[in-house]
């Protein structure tokens, strides 16, 4: 499935311009350490954080999209530093665990 296409079908809002990669599992962490060690290349990040330091850790392992829960909006520096990084940045008014069972529904996980 595509990053638009998951959008569309989990009511995801862009919060920036993206390539429309395709997406392959989902990791669901709010640390950092774990987003290091437990995410994959091509994959979905569901997280309630906010800050630069996840986009750098979701940079190293080459998530395709980070999702984040709860309607927090990130911070235009950390919108800016996920153009740089390519990564689609989208938020979900669901909490992590509702917006998780949405994935499930569609055969990510």
């Amino acid at each position: 499935m595509n990053i638009s296409e998951l959008a569309a079908r989990t009511g995801l809002k862009s919060v920036n311009a993206f390539s429309d990669k395709n997406v392959d599992g989902v990791y669901i962490s709010d640390m950092v350490s774990d987003i290091i060690t437990g995410a994959k290349p091509n994959g979905i990040l569901v997280t309630l954080q906010t800050h630069k330091s996840l986009i750098a850790a979701a940079n190293l392992v080459d998530v395709a999209m980070i999702v984040v829960v709860k309607g927090k909006i990130p911070a235009q520096d950390v919108v800016a530093l996920a153009d740089k990084a390519g990564i689609a940045l989208f938020v979900s008014t669901d909490d992590a665990w509702t917006y998780a069972r949405k994935l499930a529904d569609l055969g990510l996980t």
